[in-house]
């Protein structure tokens, strides 16, 4: 079902006494949640109190009787209703506009208002007459409950409930000394706890008209027009970064060309591509080239615009781009060095660290160019690394030529990308649900895991042995006496052989605390945002750097702080990048097993490609230029025809680089809810800039070695996969509901699925999706290599899973509210 917005007509009791009055929590029924369509909502608790009523409740003078009325108010249609112009128009030509109120409370900020228009000459009126309108106090003693009397605000509703913009509050009242409509609109300098449903108040609009009015100018068609443009939080969210009334008007007047603009509803509310609401038909994979059209007729009107929007005018982010870029080009580089280390060791160094780098710097810069989701971070993943050296052993077992092998596999596999993508094969990414996507995720966040742990358990296996153990034969514990013996040994210093030489206790240890040290800098770093200390900027910064301050103090303190302890770094070879594979070398059988290698690897590629292309444009995420599915997986076809040609590491989109990259360019606004605080993403600067400028500082660090970058030790590379899994696995809705396990029920936060589905449920559907991660983490890091071929296969089995096996376990019903998006 989809998202239905809508302006809500608010009425008296909606409100409740916090901090002088507003918002009560609504609760719908059950039958008035499940409505598709915007429906009038009555509530007949109009405050929550016992449900008897006793005499002397009813002879208090402080009880008295509420009408109750709730309505949808349609929002205004700026391209074909012109008295929405007309209206903005009117309030620009004497604009009353409050910038940063000081007033905390809700009376203070309306008479600060009434003050203002006043002052402004906008009409002339009795204060306290307009007061009483304003609330529903002004029957004197015997009505003594103070909440307003009319307010508009924005709402989305949803399947799973009904939830509040607590940004902003229009009020509106009839005022029968007016002569004419009157607008002020008030910034408040912090935001306001005003009640349940406004917990953080930033704007108020203050709507005054005469009682006597034609049908398209009352207070409510009035006040349409300005909570029409109030209900876009990247509206909201510019309007809070203007210095003076002047830049509010001019955000106003675009406001009004964007709500005007014919694209603005479709980039809005449409769902495209392999994410629409509409079934698969077999038609759709025979149209060739379809998608790959829509693809491109979507994204090139953007083309410009990736490159120039945050460089000129109000909205320059050059700051935001520099530290984005830094933060790639150590959140790609790191994970290149340490997978190129990983191919070097399991092809005997015919792809190296060297040619991962220069790989990853030519696919980066092709796809940060070319693609239709330049958010989308390409690269080789711990999966490609791990077939490559299956391909090894393969070429060892048959006595096949590596370089040749490696390259037809890769050219089957670029192939079928291509036809993938020509073919629209991306569609089947509808048969993939939300929580499918999730558990694949979370195993990507495992692997990074278990990367880095086995990688200390192998330093530790290595180093931390005691002498005896490392060589069990008598012959080098012999040559030892022997050499301890001389009697220049007595006077000189004694040269250990290196094999027990490697037995240093200090040397693991220190391993161990460099990569929970660089975890630990990088993560508190990165939560510093969220903490009161310095200033917001300094804090966005120091947040957006964490990940390089951490790998740069780490990499000083084990490199330098203890120089005398030697710890592990990749291995360096010098000599030719490119190597054109010698396809000669293969016969005709040779290449058709490769055909069948080359399917696997592509499937592979097509599941983790679309998954993160898919999570990268979350609705939460708020892009807007939309996708490129079909043409982002030709690309990637064309990309890896490259790589295996010249012997280069294979890649394509990488989780969970994607979706940080989008969180480091996004501007994020707190709420709370129910004592709960949630983050939500306002927009996101959608630019090729960051991702172009990362991979070519790539490119150039080729010229970095094997000095300086072997002066980073392995641990802090390690400690880099720790904290990218950790960091990844926020608003991982499944990572939430298994903590559910561990809180009580009164900690529980109040999601969709918890207002909506049994405990029982949501904890049955969490174990089900345990069971499908362990299947995917045993099948994906098993010791034998050959059993890690069929992974792919396995990733399309959660489809029939989801679909056919869960709903006999678990209601369909309570499932689709499961999958659904946080409302």
């Amino acid at each position: 079902m989809e998202n239905q917005k809508a302006l809500h007509f608010v009425p008296v009791e909606a409100l409740s006494s916090v901090n002088g009055h507003v918002f009560r929590r609504m609760e719908l029924q059950d039958d008035e949640e499940q409505s598709e369509s915007p429906r009038p909502l009555t509530d007949s608790h109009a405050y929550e109190l016992p449900t008897q009523t006793t005499t002397s409740d009813s002879d208090s003078s402080r009880f008295g009787l509420l009408n109750t009325s709730r309505k949808y108010v349609k929002l205004m249609n700026f391209k074909e209703e012109v008295r929405a112009h007309r209206d903005l128009d009117s309030f620009l030509a004497q604009a009353s506009i409050l910038l940063d109120e000081k007033a905390a409370s809700l009376d203070e900020v309306l008479r600060r208002m009434l003050e203002h228009l006043a002052q402004d000459g906008q009409g002339s009126w009795n204060q306290e007459e307009v007061t009483h309108s304003l609330f529903t106090d002004a029957g004197g003693q015997e009505a003594s409950v103070h909440l307003l009397t009319e307010t508009i605000q924005g709402v989305t509703a949803t399947a799973t409930g009904v939830r509040y913009q607590q940004s902003w509050l229009c009020v509106l009242c009839n005022v029968k000394s007016l002569q004419r409509r009157c607008v002020c609109i008030a910034r408040l300098e912090r935001p306001q706890n005003w009640g349940v449903n406004c917990c953080e108040a930033r704007f108020v609009i203050l709507i005054l008209s005469p009682p006597r009015m034609k049908s398209t100018k009352t207070a409510i068609e009035l006040a349409r027009t300005f909570a029409t443009m109030f209900s876009d939080i990247s509206f909201r969210e510019k309007l809070l970064e203007t210095k003076t009334q002047e830049d509010f008007k001019q955000e106003l007047m675009l406001q009004r060309q964007l709500l005007s603009s014919p694209t603005y509803k479709a980039s809005m509310e449409e769902e495209i591509g392999p994410h629409s609401n509409k079934p698969l038909k077999v038609s759709e994979f025979l149209q060739a080239g379809r998608g790959i059209y829509e693809d491109l007729s979507r994204r090139l009107p953007h083309y410009v615009s990736d490159f120039t929007d945050g460089m000129h005018g109000s909205s320059r982010s050059l700051l935001k781009y520099t530290t984005t870029a830094i933060f790639l080009y150590i959140a790609i580089l790191l994970p290149a060095i340490a997978f190129g280390s990983l191919n070097d060791e399991s092809t005997r160094g015919e792809i190296d660290v060297q040619k991962t780098i220069v790989g990853q710097s030519i696919g980066g810069v092709v796809y940060s160019l070319f693609a239709g989701s330049p958010m989308v971070i390409p690269l080789t993943t711990a999966p490609l690394a791990i077939f490559i050296s299956v391909i090894r052993g393969i070429c060892d077992d048959y006595d096949l030529d590596f370089p040749a092998f490696y390259a037809c596999i890769g050219l089957w596999n670029s192939l079928f990308l291509i036809l993938g993508g020509v073919f629209n094969v991306s569609l089947f990414m509808k048969l993939f649900k939300r929580s499918t996507e999730e558990v694949i995720a979370l195993f990507i966040s495992i692997a990074f895991v278990g990367d880095a742990v086995k990688g200390t358990i192998k330093i530790f296996h290595k180093y931390y042995h005691e002498p005896m153990l490392v060589n069990r034969s008598a012959v080098e514990l012999q040559s030892l006496a022997d050499l301890l013996q001389q009697p220049e040994s007595s006077s000189a210093g004694v040269s250990l052989p290196a094999v027990l030489m490697l037995c240093t206790k200090e040397r693991p240890i220190l391993c161990l605390l460099l990569m929970l040290g660089t975890l630990w800098l990088g993560y508190v770093l990165f939560l510093i945002k969220r903490s009161p200390f310095l200033h917001a900027k300094v804090r966005e910064v120091v947040s957006d750097c964490a990940l390089p301050i951490s790998v740069v103090i780490f990499s000083f303190v084990g490199s330098y702080l203890f120089i005398d302890i030697e710890l592990p770094v990749f291995n360096y070879y010098s000599g030719p990048v490119f190597n054109v594979a010698p396809l000669n070398k293969l016969t005709g059988m040779n290449v058709l097993g490769a055909c069948g290698l080359g399917f696997l690897l592509a499937l592979l590629i097509f599941i983790d490609q679309n998954i993160v292309i898919s999570l990268t444009n979350a609705p939460e995420n708020r892009l807007l230029k939309g996708t490129a599915y079909h043409w982002d997986l030709m690309l990637s076809g064309f990309i890896n025809i490259l790589m295996s040609v010249l012997g280069l590491p294979w890649m394509h989109a990488a989780f969970p680089h994607s979706t940080l990259h989008v969180r480091q360019l996004a501007k994020v606004e707190q709420h709370v809810e129910q004592g709960h605080l949630y983050e939500t993403i306002v927009s996101v600067k959608e630019t090729r800039l960051t991702s172009l400028a990362a991979n070519a500082l790539i490119g150039l660090s080729v010229c970095l070695l094997p000095v300086p970058l072997q002066w980073i030790p392995k641990p802090v590379l390690y400690g880099l996969f720790l904290y990218i899994a950790l960091t990844s696995i926020e608003g991982n809705q499944m990572c939430d509901r298994i903590a559910l396990l561990l809180k009580e029920q009164t900690s529980h936060p109040p999601t969709h699925y918890i207002r909506r589905v049994p405990q029982r449920k949501v904890h049955y559907f969490t174990g089900l999706q345990l069971i499908q991660l362990i299947t995917l983490c045993a099948f994906g890091m098993y010791p034998l290599p050959y059993m890690k071929m069929i992974f792919p296969l396995l990733m399309i089995l959660l489809i029939p899973v989801r679909k056919i096996l869960l709903p006999k376990i678990i209601e369909a019903k309570y499932l689709d509210i499961i999958d659904a998006q946080h409302m």
